[in-house]
């Protein structure tokens, strides 16, 4: 018998993550951070299972929205049929609804899907999600039209006193599916099937030469998925209490897709981070400019070209330098970096935000900032932005050359003590 040593730095980490779901809505009061959490803890689902395809199993999705959205339509209906009287069932257990009726539509359709690999995959599943989302539009009866199909989550008998009309408890349920969906699709990568994926993500010709079918491990990876994102879809249900067309649609999928880049494809707890960025752009930033969605697509292309592996490669850049205790060495460059992107961040924001306005029929041209109020329609704001984003720009280039030198000079450093 093997003994296999207590990794404790695991179990402190997921104790971690229980920790914050637990305590998060004390951390963040008030229904707006409250709403927020939530919608994170749904796309957080959704966002890792997604990366199940792409960064497990090499498959590049178009169509991931028609497994999220499909079995939210069926977990609607099962919640309306509960609240007829047609049959009970309890509430915190629908998302295993949404998530049989996910994985049901991935053997569906996976069979078709997973019979080619890159490209051909990835255009046979934007064709699938079009057509699913065709179909919503033509049969009204089942999917509700371009309107959708309202259900009402406070049905049947309290479940332990329990009746989800409240947000508080609408979070909960959410946090705790997350937190068991989270530990699950872990647990997946961890098994042979899991190893596999990752076999046939990197050299396919080489599994077969062992003696795996790829289309098998390409089939069963998007099934397993499938299942995660149809779990993601009926507590997005449950949440608004409303399902239409924008669950299967093309944005959808597009927006799961930037959301695991972001955080970052290579890596297991990347779609977690993409994911509350996704949404703080989304529901936060959106509340306060309409040019979000163009902040949103800034961020994208500076994070695929300037850091391909997303926000978590970036964060474990850092664990060497801080194992090594240099991380002082890097902190004024650093923060003189920080300070220059701000500056052209401030430079850029201004100009697009006085464009927006001059944009709008019959708005004032006046805007207000950090207490300041000044006229689009005026030269000296523009100049004033212009030179800020100029000047940003310009110190952020010196500034990052110097963490680069700086960077470099340490890891050739480590590199040294590493091989003495």
């Amino acid at each position: 018998m093997k003994y296999a040593p207590l990794n404790l730095g695991r179990w402190i980490l997921w104790s971690a993550s229980a920790l914050l779901f637990v305590a998060a809505p004390h951390l963040f009061k008030g229904g707006f951070a409250l709403t927020m959490m939530t919608q994170m803890g749904t796309l957080i689902i959704f966002a890792l299972s997604y990366n199940m395809l792409l960064g497990q199993g090499g498959m590049l999705s178009f169509g991931h929205a028609v497994y999220s959205g499909l079995g939210a339509y069926v977990t609607v209906h099962v919640l309306n049929q509960v609240g007829s009287g047609s049959f009970y069932f309890p509430v915190p257990l629908l998302p295993l609804v949404g998530g049989v009726a996910g994985l049901a539509f991935g053997v569906l359709f996976g069979y078709v899907t997973t019979r080619r690999a890159g490209t051909t995959f990835a255009l046979i599943s934007l064709g699938i999600g079009e057509m699913v989302f065709a179909g919503v539009l033509m049969f009204p009866g089942f999917f509700g039209g371009e309107a959708g199909i309202s259900t009402n989550r406070v049905v049947g008998k309290p479940f332990f006193g329990l009746t989800f009309g409240p947000a508080l408890q609408v979070y909960y349920l959410v946090a705790a599916w997350c937190f068991l969906s989270m530990a699950a699709m872990f647990a997946l990568t961890q098994t042979p099937l899991g190893r596999m994926a990752n076999a046939v993500r990197d050299n396919p010709e080489r599994a077969e030469f062992v003696g795996y079918n790829t289309q098998h491990v390409r089939f069963l990876q998007l099934v397993l998925s499938s299942f995660f994102a149809g779990v993601s879809g009926a507590l997005s249900c449950i949440n608004f209490e409303i399902v239409s067309a924008e669950n299967v649609s093309a944005i959808r999928s597009g927006g799961v897709l930037l959301a695991t880049f972001i955080g970052g494809v290579p890596f297991f707890f990347g779609p977690i981070l993409g994911a509350i960025v996704f949404v703080f752009f989304v529901v936060a930033l959106s509340g306060f400019t309409k040019a979000w969605l163009l902040y949103l697509g800034l961020f994208f292309v500076l994070m695929v070209v300037y850091a391909p592996g997303g926000m978590a490669s970036l964060i474990l850049m850092q664990l060497r330098v801080l194992r090594a205790g240099r991380w002082r060495e890097l902190a004024v460059p650093y923060a003189l970096a920080a300070l220059a992107a701000l500056v052209a961040l401030a430079g850029l924001i201004g100009l697009v935000e006085m464009v927006y306005r001059l944009s709008e029929q019959g708005a004032s041209s006046v805007l207000t900032a950090l207490g300041l109020s000044f006229d689009a329609r005026s030269a000296p704001p523009w100049f004033a932005f212009a030179v800020a984003l100029a000047v940003g720009l310009g110190a952020l280039r010196l500034t990052s050359r110097r963490v680069g030198e700086r960077w470099g000079a340490i890891q050739a450093d480590l590199q040294a003590k590493a091989a003495a």
